[in-house]
């Protein structure tokens, strides 16, 4: 866990939490009049995000949450933040808006993937094309599909710092999740990193890992990785398999091995990636592979009942 400020070369008034893998990075905007959080980490880190965001605020109440898409490391955070904050705004991108209002958790995503995420309301849509204030300066908002075909990123020109969401980190990007079913999202992966080297941010603020100013570097990693994707779509879905796995392990630490088995039953996406990359492997066999590969990559530990994560 670190915190990135102005004086890393970000704006004034920009706090970055920098969270993991289980929690998305959180970046906080202490205004003259507003604050505002873009994404809210995990469900289970959100005693550890509210603590975060109140070491910053003290008394001064969060005004707004933005989200910049609706996986649930992203937004698990925002239903503890709405507890604490009765009157915070929360922003999210308009794809996902109606599902979210009902509440239609097998068409959101958490449930396909064996997460979770408390219900939350939200109040406004986060449009691509528009403008939003924070922390006294306009972002610009632009669609960023590919990971998430709702996503969005953020762009404030001044500055030139590009909050990228999952769209860039600095050694890749997150997982094509609609190519895994059946809906092409490698062209929009490319077409969203083309989006960023226009824009020529010189500091990226990512989901997942540090803030980084080397953007160049980012995009060609990231335009050579999504080339060796696209040439062998059975290793993006491999590698799909082994971090919604490795994910599981990140929230529980440790599983019994009948309810690791029930788990990756009762996970539809698991099966949805079998089906479509693995028709010859039976779902259990599969899942014991790929929890090989995570023990000889050091990632996780098996013995006879329990699976650990490493």
């Amino acid at each position: 866990m670190s915190h990135s400020s102005a004086s890393a070369g970000l704006p004034a008034g920009v706090v970055v939490f920098e969270r993991g893998w289980l929690s998305s990075n959180n970046v906080l905007f202490v205004g003259s009049t507003e604050t505002s959080l873009v994404d809210t980490g995990y469900a289970t880190h959100a005693e550890q995000t509210l603590a975060l965001v109140g070491s910053v605020l003290h008394e001064r109440p969060l005004d707004r949450i933005l989200n910049t898409h609706l996986h649930s490391d992203h937004c698990g955070g925002n239903a503890a933040l709405q507890g604490r904050y009765p009157s915070v705004r929360t922003e999210i991108p308009p794809g996902e808006a109606a599902l979210v209002e009902s509440w239609d958790e097998r068409k959101l995503s958490f449930l396909a993937t064996g997460q979770i995420c408390p219900r939350f309301r939200f109040t406004a849509l986060l449009l691509p094309g528009s403008e939003c204030v924070l922390g006294d300066r306009p972002w610009q908002v632009h669609a960023a599909p590919g990971h998430d075909p709702h996503s969005v990123i953020l762009f404030e020109e001044t500055s030139r710092t590009l909050i990228s969401a999952d769209a860039l980190w600095e050694n890749g990007f997150g997982i094509a999740f609609p190519e895994l079913a059946g809906e092409p999202s490698f062209g929009e992966i490319g077409a969203t990193l083309d989006l960023i080297a226009g824009l020529a941010p010189r500091r990226v603020i990512p989901g997942h890992g540090a803030v980084f100013d080397d953007v160049a570097r980012a995009l060609d990693i990231a335009r050579r990785r999504l080339d060796g994707l696209s040439r062998d779509p059975v290793k993006h879905a491999r590698h799909a398999i082994k971090v919604l796995m490795k994910f599981k392990l990140l929230e529980v630490q440790s599983i019994s091995l009948t309810a690791w088995k029930t788990w990756l039953a009762s996970t539809p996406y698991l099966e949805l990636i079998r089906s479509r990359f693995f028709r010859g492997s039976e779902l259990g066999q599969l899942a014991r592979d790929m929890l090989e590969e995570l023990v000889a990559a050091g990632g996780a530990e098996v013995d006879a009942e329990v699976v650990r994560n490493r």
